[in-house]
This record gives structure tokens, sequence and C-alpha cells, in this order.
């Protein structure tokens, strides 16, 4: 069965040497230094192949079980779900006010990677209710916080985030589930919700719902929707749990992937309700879920693909087949090792570098998100927001053509259950899907992010690249960097300047390459990103770093993302001006 170990030496790498977190000014980033840093990353490492890497497959073969209104997670995941609890990691970056130990988002960023490639499905438990801790914490009152927040933190409660319905995924002006308003305050919640990841299990005392519902008076669509909490246990003045709410498990779905999460459909029959935020405002508070989920299932996107590569390259190097056509490489077997051949290289070295770019830029996203919440940096919030959907789009997509790129290496054998390299493609497919399909990702993107705040987002984007490159304007080894940098920036500009210039009279136009340009931007970000590690690589060789090896390997891997991959920026772009007749020229019933 497929094994995991956390790569460590390449997240200090980005941690140290390219984000250089000590040096940069942001409260709490002092502390993390290199011994630090690689105590709380190692550990991390440990629980992931002695704990959860071994349940990944247990937890595919099994799925998770309805008895009686109670959903039972596959063997091993309570025992595991309660030392992950006891060992803290539930609240490395959660407020120290309600038992957190605040850390900076980005350690926390860093360590879900690692605990994702190593059993994506259960670290979705704990991901989902920090995604509900947040959205409390900003937005909560201070008895809500003081209620709920210190048992989600621990974990001993767990959360969710309710949105789809069965007739309306993203467009969520749709939605039917009703609130109505009780004397005491609370609301009457009503309708059913699906496919809801961690909806109900058997590892927490209490599960905390987080449901968008429309009360009397908020009007059409998304303005009228609100944002409430709603407990599967009432929580008593004391903090004791009381009786059970009117939320039930409808059913599990039986997915392609993630079978040890269980997605439910959950039923509201009255359920009491407390509004979170402010009344028929309910998408602001959901939001704050929505972009922390976003960024962290870009994250699952290369994390999955990272444990797949990892298993590709052992087999490649172990599993012996033809012969290296400039000579025997094993003579004294009956064949060559599979990675002598270059289609299998090129395989490889395509994981190999949109896995490192991807890490790369999901720790950059990471420290901005710190910076906007630890020094209210405006810019870093509106950068964070145009990076997002790239982040979540681009790397989903990109993530699960690595998984079966990985699984392809294999050969037969890939397709062949018992090798598991088909639970990582089939896990890695759902990241392409939720929180928001890849294709409204794009058009986010193009529609909102690129025009927000009258484009001086994406303007200082395009800065920071061009700042990048003549930064090396004296260094010939960083040639190969910069000038496809540039190339591809400029590609970038000029599909930005098609929009501007086709998009008011004929939106469709804009539409119709939004998703080729959340690709191109995603390649411009990933060489940006492999721009500054090659930055720091060469730094670190001058200074006369030990291990060369691992500088010289990580050079040797941009050139080929550069050289290899940047390209296809000019074909998304082909596409973008090509405009929006070859997508709509076909009549709908002509399909």
């Amino acid at each position: 069965m497929p094994t995991y170990t956390a790569p460590l030496k390449d997240m200090q790498f980005l941690l140290q040497d390219v984000l250089r977190v000590t040096e940069t000014g942001v409260p709490g980033y002092e502390d993390l230094d290199a011994s630090f840093t690689s105590a709380v990353l190692e550990e991390a490492g440990k629980v992931a192949s002695e704990v959860l890497a071994p349940l990944n497959a247990v937890g595919d073969a099994q799925g998770c079980v309805l008895e009686n209104g109670v959903v039972r997670t596959p063997e091993g995941f309570k025992a595991a779900f309660e030392a992950m609890k006891e060992g803290g990691w539930t609240a490395l970056d959660c407020d120290p006010e309600y038992g957190g130990q605040g850390l900076p988002y980005l350690m926390g960023t860093a360590v879900g990677e690692i605990f994702v490639s190593a059993n994506m499905a259960f670290n979705m438990y704990q991901g989902l209710t920090h995604g509900a801790y947040s959205a409390i914490h900003a937005h909560g009152t201070d008895e809500q916080r003081a209620t709920y927040l210190p048992k989600m933190v621990s974990c001993d409660w767990t959360g969710t985030m309710n949105l789809t319905e069965p007739h309306c995924g993203t467009d969520l002006g749709m939605l039917r589930t009703k609130a109505e308003p009780q004397a005491d305050g609370s609301y009457k919640i009503t309708g059913q919700k699906i496919f809801i990841s961690a909806g109900e299990h058997d590892m927490a005392e209490n599960i905390i719902h987080l449901v968008l519902a429309k009360a009397p008076g908020g009007g059409e669509g998304t303005k009228g929707i609100s944002l409430f909490i709603v407990p599967k246990f009432m929580v008593k003045e004391d903090g004791s749990l009381g009786d059970r709410n009117a939320v039930s498990v409808g059913k599990i779905e039986e997915k392609m992937g993630i079978h040890g999460n269980a997605t439910c459909v959950l039923n509201y029959d009255g359920a009491t309700g407390f509004l979170l935020g402010e009344l028929h405002k309910g998408m602001r508070a959901m939001f704050t879920m929505m972009n922390e989920a976003r960024l962290g299932v870009g994250l699952q996107g290369y994390a999955v693909a990272e444990a797949a590569y990892q298993n590709a390259v052992a087999y490649a190097k172990d599993r012996l087949q033809g012969r290296d056509v400039t000579g025997a490489k094993n003579p004294a077997g009956a064949a060559d090792p599979l990675i002598v051949h270059p289609d299998i290289r090129r395989s490889l070295m395509d994981q190999k570098s949109f896995v490192e770019g991807a890490r790369a830029l999901t720790f950059w996203g990471a420290s901005l998100i710190d910076r906007h919440h630890r020094q209210n940096d405006a810019a870093a919030d509106g950068l964070v927001g145009l990076l997002t959907p790239v982040i979540k789009g681009f790397q989903t997509d990109k993530g699960f053509e690595m998984a079966v790129q990985a699984q392809q290496v294999y050969g037969g054998h890939g397709y062949i259950e018992e090798q598991g390299m088909s639970q990582f493609v089939r896990d890695a497919r759902i990241a392409m899907i939720y929180e928001g399909a890849n294709g409204v990702q794009a058009l986010d993107l193009v529609g909102r992010k690129l025009a927000a705040d009258g484009g001086k987002h994406v303007m200082a984007f395009f800065d920071m690249v061009k700042a990048e490159c003549k930064a090396h304007d004296g260094d010939a080894r960083m040639v190969p960097f910069t000038e496809a940098l540039k190339a591809a920036s400029k590609q970038m500009q000029a599909a930005g300047m098609f929009f501007m210039q086709n998009g008011m009279k004929n939106p469709n136009a804009a539409l119709a390459g939004s998703y080729d340009f959340m690709h191109l931007m995603g390649h411009v970000c990933l060489g940006l990103m492999w721009t500054r590690m090659a930055k720091a690589a060469y730094a670190a060789l001058d200074a006369g770093a030990a291990d060369t090896t691992f500088y010289e390997t990580k050079i040797t891997t941009g050139r080929y993302y550069m050289a290899r991959q940047l390209p296809a920026c000019a074909t998304h772009l082909a596409r973008i001006e090509s405009g929006a007749d070859p997508v709509m020229a076909l009549a709908a019933e002509a399909f």
C-alpha cells in the first residue's frame, strides 16, 4: 500500500529561505525560527506517517455507515481523532483566548498539508471545524464565542457549513430553507441541506452546524440570506449538553472518493438556530468560511498530488521495464528501472515541479492572510482575494492531473486497487468541485477579482512580477527564469487587455475565456514562485550551503517548469483571444 513521508526539507526551505519568515515584521513570525518550525513540522510528520497514513486505505475501503441515525466512522478514525486532539493539532493557529496556541495561519497551513497528504478524508473533520470556528470568531457575539469556540478549538465539538440544497448549489439565491423568528430571539430552521461533509459522525460530543437560510423580510436572491448556528445538541447555560435538536441525517452519499468522510443529507425540521452576524447578511459571514476553505481546498489539490508523486517515484525506481536507449543502466538485471525512460522522467518532473511550485504559492497566500489579520494590511487582503480563485481552481485542476500521472507511472498496476493509486485520483477529484466548482472560480476571477478596487490588485501583482524580474538583471543564471516569467506575464496582461476591450460590449467574450485565464494566471503565479525559489537556492549556494544537492535540484526543477510549463500561457492566450464565437456559435438544441 502507499506510504507517505512529510517533505520537511522543502517546507523549511520555503519558510526560512524563500519567505524568510523571521525577517518579515509580521507579529508572531519572529518566533518561527528554523529550530521551532522544524520541531513542529517533524512532530506533525510523525503523526501523519504513523497514525493517519495507515488509516487512509482503511477509510477508503470501509467508508462511513449510517446506523439508527448515527454515522459510524471507519475503524481507527476515532482513536486517531483523539490523538490529534491530545497533541493540540486542532488548536494550532486558533485564538489563545479560547484555548488555541495562537500560531500564525502559515504554520496551520504547513501542518495542514502534511495531514491532508496522509489522509485527506480524515483531515476534513477538523478542517471544516476550523472554518466554522473562524466564522463564529469573526461574526459571533461575545456570548456565542464563549459558548462554542473553546469546544470547537479542542474539537470536542466539530463544525460544518450548510449551503447546498437539492435544487441549488452555486446559485444560493434559490435556496428554500426557512428561518422563522421566535419570541425568545431564536429561529426555527426548516429545510434540507445536501453534500454536508462531516455532517454527522461518532468522533465528537456535539456538531455545530452553520446553516444558510432565509428569514422573513429579506427579499429575493442572496441579499435575503442569513447565517445561523444550529447545534446538534442544545447547549445549556452552564455549557453542558441538553436535548437533541431537530436535525437528522437523511442518508450518507455514496461518492467517488473521500469515503472516510461522512457526506450527509441533513434534514432540519424546525431545528432551533441562532443568528450569526447580521440579519439578511449571511453571505458575508459565510464567506469568512468559504475563503479559508478555498485556500484549504487549493492545498488539498497539491497535497494529494504530493503523496501520489512520492509513491510514483518509488515505483519508477523499483519497477524493471525495458532498457535505456542510451545503454543498459542495470546490466545485471533483466531490464532497467522505469525511471531511466524519458517519458517517465517527463511525468515525474511535471508532478514534482507542480507540487513544489503550488506549495510555494499556497504558503505565500497563507502569509498574506497573516499580514492582513496581524497587521491590518489591506493590500495583502486584496492580493490574496485575487489569488484565492487561482489557488483553488488552478491547483485542484492540476493536482488531479498530477495524481492521474502518478497513477499512470504504474501502468496496469495503477488501475488495480491493491496498489492504492486510484484512491489518490478519486480523492483529488472532489477538490475541483466543492467550495465552488472551478468554472465558478474562473468566473469569479475574471468577473469580479480583476476589476476589484479599480483593478489595483492585479496591477500590484504585475508590478510585483516586473520587480522580481528586474531584480535579477545582472545575474545570467536567472535568465531562464526571468525571461520565461516576463513572457508569461505579458501574455497575461494581453489577456486582461482583451477582456477590457471586448468584455463590456460582449460579456461572453470575457466569460468564454475565463477558465483559460485562470490557468494562464496560475502558470504565471507558479513561474513567480519558481523565480523566487531559484533566487533563494542560488543565494544558499553562494553562501556555501552544505547540502548543495538539495539546492541544485531545486534550481533544475524550476528550470523544467519554466521551459516546459510556462509555454502553455501562449495557448491559453490564443484561446482567450478567439473570443466567444467558437464557444457560443452552436445553438443549444444542436448539442
